[in-house]
């Protein structure tokens, strides 16, 4: 007799399950099987939009509902994460929504537990996941760019922060909140820096944020550089926003335009463009066409990680607490580095 497909039980019902986790999941196939929030309404309300038969008002319940083929879709904020892993059974599968906490202290905390508990648990990095990233990382992979010398993000929007308002009280907002996934896909590419060098900066327009723009250097010695720039308050129009990754090799470029970021609800088509040198023949730029793009497509990725532990129980995902622990430590130097300043003029 054959198994049931793994069943997703989900921890949480704010925005990015309802326009992210749960979409994504429909167009995979993924089998969602209840879901809990603390505001029972909010939770029936998104069960019925997705056909999800058991709505929960307790977590205990959603609990006693899981078995060896469960994985938790824990989708709650960064300080309440802790709290809900504790009460998870041992040795289960965890999918907790980025960030890993608040900061690296908070971080290590969480890894604690999953170790303690022998939690099976990844993090939802999901940029790494996208569907122009994977075709990108293939591109790379096979040489087709030669070796990878350079990688930059750049990104000039104008995003509604409005939209989140418990990012007002914040300490931490931009590089935790969004350059993070920048991070992390350098760190899929590159491993993990020797150093970070940062600035992260308020607006005038948007003071109660913490920071809304970040200039960030990851460190990869003399031959490799990795640059992150973001501005999310250039609020003139359509014809000079950008929001690209790029990355160069020796034998050729690969530059993605991401347009979800752009016109910030409803979004620009992406682009996916490469150049390679070819012996005998003239270098041009080919556009590709990719399907799908990271909302919702890429949070297939990262429950899919979590899919193959349950059918593979030695798989350790891409995107394993091990391995994120890394970006949270990269994420704390750079706010490190923003706080400590430049070099004084001597």
């Amino acid at each position: 007799m054959m198994e049931q497909k793994p069943e997703i039980q989900i921890i949480g019902a704010g925005g990015i399950v309802k326009d992210a986790h749960l979409p994504a999941y429909r167009i995979a196939g993924y089998r969602v099987g209840g879901i809990f929030d603390p505001d029972t309404e909010k939770a029936r309300k998104l069960a019925g939009q997705f056909n999800i038969t058991r709505v929960h008002s307790r977590l205990e319940d959603l609990i006693r509902h899981a078995d060896k083929r469960t994985v938790f879709d824990v989708a709650v904020p960064g300080n309440a994460v802790l709290s809900v892993l504790e009460q998870l059974p041992d040795e289960t599968t965890v999918l907790i929504q980025k960030p890993m906490g608040n900061t690296l202290e908070e971080a290590r905390a969480i890894l604690d537990c999953c170790r303690k508990k022998r939690l099976k648990a990844g993090i939802n990095f999901q940029l790494r996941y996208a569907p122009f990233v994977v075709r990108a990382r293939e591109m790379v992979d096979t040489g087709v760019i030669g070796d990878l010398c350079d990688l930059e993000v750049n990104v000039n929007v104008f995003t509604p922060w409005n939209l989140w308002t418990f990012l007002n009280d914040l300490p931490r907002v931009e590089i935790l909140y969004h350059s993070i996934h920048y991070i992390d896909l350098i760190r899929s590419f590159l491993g993990n820096p020797s150093g970070m060098y940062a600035k992260t900066t308020k607006h005038p327009k948007m003071a109660r944020l913490a920071s809304v723009r970040s200039n960030i250097i990851m460190e990869y010695g003399d031959m490799i550089r990795a640059n992150i720039l973001t501005n999310h308050t250039h609020e003139y129009g359509l014809k000079h926003q950008h929001s690209y990754i790029k990355w160069e090799g020796t034998q050729g470029a690969i530059r993605i335009e991401m347009g979800l970021l752009k016109n910030y609800p409803e979004g620009e088509p992406d682009t996916f463009e490469y150049i390679q040198f070819r012996e005998g023949k003239e270098a041009d730029w080919q556009e590709v066409v990719i399907k799908g793009s990271w909302f919702p497509h890429a949070f297939i990725g990262s429950m899919g990680e979590m899919i193959k532990v349950i059918e593979n129980p030695g798989y350790v995902p891409d995107n394993s607490v091990e391995d994120c622990i890394h970006t949270m430590a990269c994420v704390e130097a750079a706010y490190r580095s923003s706080a400590q300043g430049g070099v004084e003029l001597g």
